[in-house]
């Protein structure tokens, strides 16, 4: 009987001591950084190492190289030890180069050669390659993983491909897919973008650069393959080319960030689709659309970018591995806690 007691109290001991590691261990952190209409958003790993999804746009004076460099430092971080290109598109891959002049990089991650008939991404593509030169560089295709400790990073998509067996909990039919329209074929890199999914412990949160419809709903139709998500970053800045209704309503995410700038992404039909999808509970913007209307921007508080000449604030995300996060508005201190939950699978 004694043994018996011993037994038990040491797994008491085990149990408590396993709910305070994980109350008390360190949360990601995602940074939204302002690349007014590109991508840069820095994922810091509570474990350490840190991945940035693109590096925004060349020239500005180095504008988005230096607010990444900014962000980052603020983040405690001296260098980036992974930068993951999701395509060669000019508001993505551009600020490269001047990124490499002013802080250190360690792996380079992209979905491999340029796949774009145009100028413009042939010549992008070089300077990325002359920019990256001799560092580490990993190509990723669909079901490879980075190699961080304390998340997991999955892709999605790459060079056009999407992953085909589904995520464990998985592959419910999605009855949306007969009544939205298929889209048309897409020749550009957008639909080569590398898309990740990233989890730690029961948060998950999707990135899938600029992915459009056709390839967006290869993840969702007639299959949901992914499963559902806590945070949904709109993918291509919110464009209407993007966010097909079958895809944003399968993920059925609690809480959506629009990276979009003052004249670029936020379209009504993107807006709408991600604003009226099931169970969102609010949908975030990096900037106020200009060329939109106020029916078609969330309120004021839930927007880092008011003006066109901004103060290039960012939105963080802290999230717990409960599946609890805080999003943080770094324009007016505001910030909405949301707690984690058990949530069915999406239909």
């Amino acid at each position: 009987m004694h043994r018996l007691f011993q037994v038990l109290a040491v797994t008491a001991c085990l149990s408590l001591v396993t709910a305070t590691r994980a109350k008390t261990a360190k949360p990601l952190e995602i940074y939204f950084i302002d690349v007014e209409g590109g991508q840069a958003t820095l994922i810091v790993d509570p474990r350490g190492p840190a991945l940035l999804v693109d590096t925004g746009w060349p020239g500005f004076e180095g504008r988005d190289a230096e607010r990444i460099v900014s962000t980052a430092h603020a983040a405690g971080l001296k260098k980036i030890d992974y930068v993951l290109i999701t395509h060669y598109h000019r508001d993505h891959v551009g600020g490269v180069t001047e990124l490499a002049n002013r802080i250190q990089i360690g792996t380079f991650v992209d979905h491999g050669p340029n796949m774009e008939d145009s100028d413009d991404s042939r010549q992008l593509y070089v300077d990325y390659q002359k920019a990256i030169g001799k560092s580490k560089h990993q190509v990723m295709k669909p079901g490879d993983r980075l190699p961080l400790r304390g998340i997991t990073v999955e892709t999605l998509t790459a060079a056009g491909e999407h992953l085909h067996d589904p995520l464990p909990g998985a592959n419910q039919p999605n009855p949306v897919c007969a009544s939205e329209p298929e889209a048309e074929a897409d020749v550009t890199e957008n639909a080569r973008s590398l898309g990740v999914l990233i989890t730690y412990g029961k948060f998950r949160f999707i990135d899938l650069g600029d992915l459009t419809k056709r390839k967006e709903r290869e993840l969702a139709c007639p299959n949901n393959l992914i499963g559902t998500v806590d945070l949904y970053l709109t993918t291509h800045h919110g464009l209407f080319q993007s966010n097909a209704k079958a895809i944003v309503d399968a993920l059925h995410p609690r809480v959506a960030i629009m990276n979009n700038g003052p004249h670029k992404g936020g379209s009504q039909e993107a807006w709408e689709t991600v604003h009226s999808s099931p169970g969102l509970e609010d949908l975030w913007q990096l900037h106020y659309a200009l060329d939109s209307d106020k029916e078609h921007n969330v309120a004021d508080t839930f927007i880092a970018n008011l003006q066109e000449n901004c103060e290039s604030k960012y939105i963080k995300v802290a999230a717990d591995p409960d599946g609890s996060f805080t999003v943080f508005n770094s324009r007016n201190g505001y910030k909405k806690t949301y707690p984690g939950s058990v949530r069915a699978s999406a239909p």
